[in-house]
């Protein structure tokens, strides 16, 4: 099924934030008040939609939506069909065709569809009949709409309501910018502005996205790291983009689903997203010129905030269960001493949980965030220009082979050293570097070489990381002020597998 690309292709441009906060209700006022809004006429709209697709999902698999829209009340609603194309991409900045046509009710029109892609994906009109309801979404809409002297309009739309995909219902809490007239960049300027008061969170997961792993049971699963293809005929700047983007993208959406699930393991793909990240980062420094790079101090708090709820999470689920046996040998006080530091440890892993919550409500957080979402997208933009400059003359492949042997070359070079814990914790820094370098770029680098080495990279990084959690774990258990030769237990079981 392929769009019929002689039809014109309408674009929507927009920016979606999600708002991490605790009080919807007051959102509305809030922003009302900040200084890109205040004194501009908002528009209110109650707004019904209903998502539709084949069993088999294949519009999904296309990358289309396909809705009716019912605006206003039932008594005077008016509908509006509508078809959303292409635009999948790991940005919070999404561009897409859009193609929106009145309908006179509840039923799809498949005469609504002529102008627009459908003829090249349903020449015989056999998907259309066999479309259903997937789920829909029903929210309070607050507009405004926003000239800047650029000579830029945006319309900043608040959604406040839920989707409801059979007995599963999630809540709707966010903001889409939409350009209608001017330069993307517009979009983000006036988040910025948005976000010297008001907490938000660059995301690029649609409602239509979202209605589909809600419907599946999957929503806010953790996103692992994602293959990047990487053509050999890319410069070393849009490289470096869509390398950095992915990374990106599997920090924040993990961050995102953090807002309201429990699962430890968003935990860990949230950090492992930004540790990725500034590993790539550093790597493509040469190319990007740092000069060029966002500064994080404003993450930095909620980062820490990660650290510490991962390791509380690692020690009360992975290292502490394995020896629990070894230390109370049934010995009934001992037995006591460990349920009292159990129960200790998961009330502080929740408190933590909130306190990364609450990180999550800060502005500054937001504002970083989109410092960097901008950031990526400019990437995207000078690697146009990118033929000007000396790198783009290199070899993408002998490039990477380069730099990962010289990754190889410092890790091999670590090892020789001694192994004091000082340099256990630098073997095994330069391991995760190593191993995100190769798998991020691995189809640059020789098949065999590229193997051997992130066997050797994941082999260090979990020997060395053994001794390291069980240390962690002494220090946390020493914090909570429970039975003084737990800790000391776990001191000595630490030192010994460090030896």
């Amino acid at each position: 099924m392929k769009a019929d690309p002689r039809v014109p292709r309408p674009q929507e441009i927009e920016l979606k934030l999600a708002l991490p906060t605790s009080d919807p209700s007051s959102l509305a006022r809030r922003l009302a008040r900040t200084p890109a809004l205040a004194r501009r006429i908002a528009t209110q709209l109650h707004l019904h939609n209903i998502y539709y697709d084949t069993p088999e999902q294949l519009l999904r698999q296309q990358g289309i939506a396909l809705r009716l829209r019912r605006i206003g009340s039932d008594a005077t609603p008016s509908w509006l069909q509508t078809l959303k194309a292409g635009g999948r991409s790991n940005s919070a900045l999404s561009q897409r065709g859009e193609w929106e046509i009145p309908v006179s009710g509840e039923v799809l029109s498949r005469k609504a569809l002529k102008d627009t892609p459908w003829s090249g994906i349903d020449p015989d009109g056999t998907v259309f009949s066999t479309l259903a309801p997937v789920f829909v979404t029903t929210f309070e809409r607050k507009l405004w709409l926003v000239r800047r002297r650029d000579a830029s309009v945006i319309e900043v739309a608040l959604d406040i309501g839920q989707i409801v995909a059979g007995a599963s219902s999630s809540p709707i809490c966010e903001l889409e910018l939409e350009l209608k007239a001017g330069r993307p960049a517009a979009l983000f300027d006036l988040a910025q502005e948005i976000a010297q008061s008001i907490a938000v969170l660059p995301v690029n997961v649609s409602k239509a996205e979202r209605g589909y792993t809600l419907a599946q049971g999957s929503e806010d699963a953790p996103l692992h790291a994602q293959p990047v293809p990487l053509g050999s005929d890319l410069s070393l700047t849009l490289t470096a983009q869509r390398v950095l983007s992915e990374m990106f993208y599997q920090f924040t959406t993990n961050l995102n689903a953090l807002r309201s699930s429990d699962d430890p393991e968003l935990v860990h793909q949230a950090r492992v997203g930004w540790r990725r990240f500034k590993s790539a980062r550093r790597l493509f420094r040469p190319v990007l010129g740092i000069d060029t790079m966002p500064q994080w101090e404003a993450l930095q708090p909620l980062l820490t905030c990660l650290g510490r709820l991962r390791d509380l999470d690692v020690a009360g689920m992975v290292t502490l269960p394995p020896v629990a046996d070894a230390y109370t040998a049934g010995d009934p006080q001992r037995e006591r001493s460990w349920q009292a530091m159990t129960l200790s440890l998961a009330q502080a892993t929740e408190i933590q949980r909130r306190t990364v919550r609450y990180a999550l409500q800060e502005p500054a957080v937001g504002a970083g965030l989109l410092a960097t979402s901008q950031w990526l997208e400019g990437l995207a933009e000078s690697s146009v220009t990118s033929s000007a400059k000396p790198d783009s003359k290199v070899s993408l492949r002998h490039w990477v082979r380069r730099r990962i042997e010289r990754l190889h070359e410092q890790l091999e070079s670590a090892c020789a050293q001694d192994c004091s814990p000082e340099q256990q914790h630098r073997i095994r820094i330069l391991a995760k570097k190593m191993r995100y370098g190769v798998e991020a770029l691995h189809s640059q680098l020789p098949k065999k070489r590229a193997q051997r080495w992130q066997r050797q990279a994941g082999s260090l990084q979990a020997s060395i990381g053994i001794s390291r959690d069980l240390m962690q774990a002494a220090m946390l258990v020493a914090e909570l002020e429970v039975d003084r030769g737990l800790a000391e237990f776990l001191r000595g079981l630490a030192a010994g597998q460090q030896s």
